[in-house]
């Protein structure tokens, strides 16, 4: 919308597109310059941590998993490492290895629904998936399968696809015996290749040439990968325990959002997520990761959010490789969980969910009863710099006519794969009766 006689232009999306989620997209210019940019979230919170106050520490899990039905892994492991920590219970290696292996699954069908069916359209000129499949549906086609071999890991070890139900604080209510892993094999061996066949067709997309000197923060395991756990790292040299997230992190209250903004204290906005990750710790993918990685031209540290598509597709090649690696390596848990009885005390977790860090805090009494609760979700910490790639963006693209600078703008959110409704649960309510 447009103004010529006063000097305005007004770039509005009421209701995002291919986005998990309720938000808009503002973006304000006055005589050439820009004057306003709104990411906003509207939709309603949901209050979790208040509804986790009163129960017990063993439903953390199963509640927590409810926020969000595409990244529940990274709930339910985020809230069994904060209850095992409060408690004092390290979980055996086999325990360990059986989550990272279930976030295997997660990583793959949330990263490849993003890549093919979210994302994608946006490089290519089509409105979604749907108008995509009319022309080349032999890659939707490609991606629903790659999908599904996520999923069907998630289901053979979380008992089902969407909010799996077999995690429990300690380990896991049974243990899926060899064969049934064995079984997925084939699939996953299937799943490698077409993620690499998918990791060189968004490689070829036409990126725009856009950078940010960003801050990456995410979780530092030493010799891996890091998915299920670690400590807390920044490229500005930060490296803390989980614990002590609070004492660097700070969370904003603003008028336009139903989630809270994260700064990075003495530093401001930071970036979580998949080029994070690649960035501070890409020598430990996979041999066959990196290659794909080096192939398709990406460098040690990717700076182009439009491209994080593609280190999307090159996390879900090492997530298909390191599911293979797991499952030849299986042992499972005996017992399949490790009893965690309750004490007085506050547990804090984190793990890499598909779209970065999510962070959690819990007290509970000595008779495990849930005190209070605090959790950060990725798409919450990555609000301001999303902000800051529309200011980016829209000063580098003025010239474009508004059509087609909404949907610069609209692609600019997108690269984040944000999940508005993990987001929108923690909001801080107040009542003032006069």
């Amino acid at each position: 919308m447009s103004d010529p006689e006063h000097g305005t232009r007004e770039i509005r999306t009421d209701y995002l597109a291919r986005v998990e989620g309720e938000g808009a997209m503002l973006i304000r210019l006055r005589e050439g310059e820009l004057e306003e940019v709104q990411f906003r979230i509207f939709e309603p919170p949901r209050f979790f941590e208040a509804l986790l106050r009163g129960r017990q520490y063993t439903e953390a899990p199963d509640i927590t998993a409810r926020i969000c039905g595409i990244c529940p892994i990274a709930y339910i492991a985020s809230a069994c490492n904060a209850m095992e920590a409060v408690c004092g219970v390290d979980p055996p290696d086999e325990v360990r290895a059986l989550r990272r292996l279930v976030y295997c699954g997660e990583w793959i069908e949330s990263h490849v629904l993003h890549t093919a069916m979210l994302h994608a359209p946006d490089f290519l000129g089509y409105d979604g998936a749907v108008e995509l499949a009319r022309d080349r549906r032999d890659l939707v086609e490609l991606a629903l399968r790659l999908k599904k071999a996520g999923n069907e890991l998630m289901r053979v070890i979380g008992g089902r696809e969407v909010h799996p139900v077999n995690l429990r604080v300690g380990g896991f209510y049974r243990a899926p015996s060899r064969g049934e892993l064995e079984a997925l094999v084939p699939e996953l061996e299937w799943a490698r290749e077409a993620a690499v066949e998918l990791t060189r067709w968004v490689a070829g997309f036409d990126f725009p040439d856009f950078e940010q000197d960003y801050v990456f923060v995410g979780l530092r395991q030493p010799g891996e990968y890091a998915i299920e756990g670690g400590r807390i790292v920044a490229s500005t040299g930060l490296d803390i325990d989980v614990a002590e997230y609070e004492r660097h992190f700070t969370e904003t209250h603003v008028e336009r959002s139903n989630a809270l903004h994260s700064t990075l204290d003495g530093v401001g906005p930071y970036l979580v997520g998949p080029l994070a990750r690649y960035a501070l710790s890409g020598e430990h993918l996979s041999p066959l990761a990196k290659g794909v990685a080096a192939e398709v031209g990406l460098e040690p540290v990717c700076r182009n959010p439009f491209r994080s598509i593609v280190v999307r597709a090159v996390e879900t090649v090492y997530a298909a490789d390191e599911a293979l690696r797991l499952i030849a390596r299986y042992e499972p848990p005996d017992p399949p969980a490790v009893e965690v009885p309750p004490r007085a005390g506050t547990g804090h977790g984190c793990t890499e969910a598909p779209r970065g860090i999510c962070w959690h805090r819990y007290e509970i009494d000595d008779a495990g009863a849930i005190l209070d609760a605090k959790i950060v979700p990725p798409t919450a910490q990555n609000q301001k710099t999303i902000e800051e790639d529309l200011v980016g963006v829209v000063r580098q693209s003025l010239g474009l006519p508004d059509d087609e600078l909404a949907h610069r703008c609209e692609q600019t959110i997108r690269n984040y794969d944000p999940c508005i409704s993990c987001a929108t649960h923690f909001l801080k309510l107040e009542i003032e009766r006069a």
